[in-house]
């Protein structure tokens, strides 16, 4: 049983291997080259399923091959323990090579992210502070920015349009755009954009532009529904790539339900078949 065991766990481990380089060298990480992503799960499948059908099938060959013969035993009863024996060989070899795999994807796991994060503090280097910090302390920043920028805001004179402070920035000025795109991200995690706001872009941008008071609102709300409808577009793919995952993992696991039972069975059906050998000659 042993001897099956180890022989049907050492055969999965090869192929597995050899189903692994042969995977890594049908995959492109480029777009549009190599394999796709549907040929690449179905292969993986067939493979599964495949490495458990030969390796379940002469890890219970084994066993049953190399199990000592009962001479005052009656037939049914050989034949049980011909079955039992491969499907413990089965058991022992699978239970052997989950915890084998498990072992080698934790440190295959591990490994990419202790790489990923050493290449994503290289790459942090030359970003400024606040691009570093994780996204909800940029949000969590931007949004006492907007506060403080509707404290100090200052209005435009309605004679000449210019701004009433001299600290003010000025309209179309770096500062001026970075306070419009904070005011629009507090607006989009609001759902709507602010009268005061709006007419707050409509002063900047009718400076800048030269276009009325009433265009540049009219073209800030337009703006603000454009970027609702890219924010809602960007949610609905991520929901449908989160699912599309959800759906792939639960296909996963059910197939590879059904591989190991075909592993099961093939090893208590091989181990007969040794059995049976072993009684003949």
């Amino acid at each position: 049983m042993f001897a099956g065991a180890t022989a049907a766990a050492a055969l999965s481990l090869i192929l597995l291997i050899l189903g692994t380089g042969l995977g890594f060298s049908a995959v492109s990480p480029w777009a549009r080259e190599g394999v796709s992503g549907t040929t690449f799960g179905v292969s993986t499948i067939l493979w599964i399923t495949l490495t458990s059908l030969f390796a379940s099938g002469f890890g219970g060959y084994i066993a049953g091959r190399l199990r000592t013969r009962w001479l005052s035993v009656q037939a049914d009863e050989v034949h049980f323990r011909d079955t039992a024996h491969g499907f413990l060989a089965w058991a022992i070899a699978t239970l052997f090579t989950a915890s084998l795999l498990t072992s080698t994807i934790t440190g295959l796991v591990s490994g990419v992210a202790q790489t990923g994060a050493a290449l994503a503090g290289t790459a942090a280097v030359g970003a400024s502070a606040e691009q570093a910090k994780p996204d909800g302390m940029r949000a969590d920043s931007d949004t006492k920015a907007y506060y403080l920028d509707v404290l100090f805001r200052k209005e435009a004179t309605p004679t000449d349009g210019a701004v009433t402070s001299a600290d003010s920035p000025a309209p179309g000025s770096a500062v001026s755009k970075a306070e419009v795109l904070r005011i629009y991200t507090n607006a989009l995690a609001a759902g709507s954009l602010p009268a005061e706001d709006q007419r707050y872009i409509g002063q900047v941008v009718s400076q800048r532009t030269g276009i009325s008071q009433a265009d540049a609102e009219k073209r800030a709300q337009e703006i603000f529904v454009n970027l609702q409808v890219k924010a809602r577009d960007a949610e609905t793919a991520a929901k449908a790539a989160a699912d599309k995952a959800r759906k792939a993992t639960a296909y996963g696991s059910l197939w590879l339900f059904v591989s190991l039972l075909i592993g099961a069975f093939v090893a208590s059906f091989a181990a007969v078949f040794g059995g049976r050998q072993r009684d003949v000659d």
